[in-house]
């Protein structure tokens, strides 16, 4: 068995002042991923719905990320390892162009579903704090309370294309889809009507990039050295009289916005070969 490490003061080095027990996540496993997710079909209200049946085209707008939901399972047979199930909800943009005037800017939801095979560590103690809050016996907090936590970190996704679909057609589009039963009530308050749910009307299959880090971690305790407090040296600005010019002066050029940055090719006139 390895010996018991205890907080003490730390003489090796004279910039550390101790080693002190800290309470923390501890990441025992992650991963990063670049998604490209084809054939996203939206949710539309019925206003937006008789538009798209009168679309002859469409074009890419913007997609913004509206939430994540994530959930944990244990792996069977195979201890330590914990299935990551996430949950993507997408608000999308889709410029729709009917016969007549100009495109109609539209909006929909999109929704895409992963899950990554992550090592999580075993965890046999239960863990209960004033944080968790239970009016009446939840069996799903219970149940995870030794499960390892999942953190997932995403940024908004590029819409890359978006195409009209007539489900008529004798070889239809397969395209991911959500039940309207299966959507937060949250999600749909995030659109003026009610998202119906898909019919045999033309509808519209969207594709998306998607870049995310997902990752596992567990409440441990671990010994880190202490250099000293964290104390604030920053002052805190008490008056706003100064001018807006003044303040202005005060902000430092941008050159990265007018300059690449380093480590990239830079032309340059004198680098252009001479010719023979």
């Amino acid at each position: 068995m390895a010996d018991t490490f205890v907080p003490e003061p730390i003489t090796a080095a004279d910039s550390v002042g101790e080693a002190v027990c800290i309470h923390t996540s501890k990441i025992y496993d992650a991963c990063n991923d670049q998604d490209c997710v084809e054939n996203v079909r939206l949710h539309t209200t019925g206003e937006v719905q008789e538009i798209i049946d009168q679309a002859v085209n469409v074009k890419c707008g913007q997609a913004n990320l509206l939430w994540v939901y994530v959930d944990v399972d244990p792996v069977p047979f195979n201890k330590g390892f914990y299935a990551v199930d996430v949950r993507f909800f997408y608000r999308i943009s889709v410029h729709v162009f009917t016969c007549i005037g100009k495109p109609v800017l539209v909006t929909g939801l999109g929704t895409f579903d992963k899950r990554v095979i992550l090592f999580g560590s075993e965890g046999n103690s239960k863990i209960y704090s004033s944080k968790m809050m239970l009016c009446c016996a939840d069996e799903e907090a219970v149940r995870s309370a030794n499960m390892p936590t999942a953190v997932c970190e995403v940024v908004d996704p590029i819409l890359l294309d978006a195409k009209l679909v007539d489900p008529s057609c004798h070889h239809p589009v397969p395209c991911r889809h959500t039940r309207i039963c299966d959507i937060p009530p949250f999600i749909c308050g995030f659109f003026d009507a009610e998202l119906l749910e898909h019919t045999g009307r033309p509808f519209i299959c969207v594709t998306l990039g998607q870049f995310s880090i997902i990752r596992l971690e567990r409440d441990s305790q671990l010994i880190v050295p202490c250099y000293d407090f964290c104390v604030p040296e920053k002052e805190s600005i008490c008056s706003l009289d100064d001018s807006p010019c003044e303040l202005f002066q005060r902000i430092q050029f941008p050159v990265d916005e007018f300059f690449p940055p380093h480590g990239k090719t830079v032309y340059r006139p004198q680098d252009t070969p001479e010719r023979p």
